[in-house]
């Protein structure tokens, strides 16, 4: 892009500068109409165009550090959140990436419209063709910057969305006082295993249980891996008073242990989740009471 050295009068870098800071109330306006600004702020026109105002503004910056294309220019910090929550709220619309990204290149028609009509009728036509072809790497840039920003708010929200998920897909129960038990259902992965050890331990603690239960029936696969997330849980829970008790060996995963070489020799571990609630209360000397065959009761 034929560019002059900055701080050279007429240099099309500074000439868009200006032309952004002379033009700004008209670009913010014309801005205000297109789907982009009019969809996003809706309280009012004028919301959308102080909104346009500050993208104006944030251009400028960029254009007067001769930076027009680099998406990490400082000009673009200050208008970054502004123009995330746009892509972001678009994204939320149902628009697609590239329908955003064509909201977004539909701001660079009435910019330019207004630099050709701006610059002096005798001005050179490679000086236009200079100033045009600058304003549109800087418009392009900023597409760039929207959907970059767009991108990591959405795989965020993503992120967030996953933990949430993770918690909700991790309840623990109350069984008795102090006997709390978690059911793991799917696969366990370094992720959800620490989910599973924070909401654990968190439980332990608000339920002052003093026992534990992970019961692992739901779970398909046991391998070193989750083993290894299994012991850590229950060690962590021991440092917290609580006795941790795993339930849910089925043959094939006992099976599968012992061709790993794994020792759980330290873990008490039950074939159900109704073994190991009766081993608990054992523990507690709690009787279990049912009633016989001929209407008396047994224990």
């Amino acid at each position: 892009m034929p560019e002059q050295a900055e701080g050279t009068a007429g240099a099309p870098t500074h000439e868009i500068r200006d032309f952004l800071r002379r033009r700004r109330e008209e670009i913010a306006q014309r801005w205000a109409d297109e789907p982009l600004f009019r969809a996003v702020f809706t309280v009012s026109r004028d919301e959308a165009v102080e909104a346009g105002k500050s993208v104006v503004d944030a251009l400028a910056h960029v254009a007067d550090a001769a930076r027009v294309e680099d998406p990490d220019a400082a000009g673009f910090t200050e208008v970054r959140e502004q123009l995330a929550r746009m892509g972001a709220a678009r994204s939320r619309a149902g628009l697609s990436a590239a329908q955003v990204s064509g909201e977004l290149a539909a701001l660079r028609p009435p910019v330019e419209n207004l630099l050709v009509a701006d610059l002096p009728q005798d001005a050179p036509a490679e000086h236009v063709r200079d100033c045009v072809t600058t304003l549109s790497v800087l418009m392009g840039t900023l597409r760039v910057v929207v959907m970059q920003t767009a991108l990591s708010e959405g795989q965020a929200l993503i992120d967030r969305q996953r933990l949430q998920l993770l918690e909700v897909a991790t309840p623990v129960i109350k069984l008795w006082d102090g006997i709390v038990a978690v059911p793991l259902i799917g696969t366990l992965d370094s992720a959800r295993s620490q989910v599973v050890m924070e909401t654990l331990l968190e439980s332990v603690v608000e339920q002052q249980a003093r026992y534990a239960i992970l019961d692992i029936t739901g779970v398909p696969t046991v391998d070193s891996l989750v083993a290894q997330h299994l012991m850590k849980t229950v060690a962590a829970a021991r440092l917290m008073g609580a006795e941790c008790i795993v339930s849910g060996i089925r043959p094939a995963i006992a099976q599968t242990m012992v061709h790993l070489g794994l020792d759980l020799g330290t873990v008490v571990t039950r074939a159900s989740l109704a073994d190991a609630l009766k081993y608990v209360l054992h523990e507690l000397g709690v009787g279990i009471v049912t009633p016989g065959t001929n209407g008396a009761v047994a224990r």
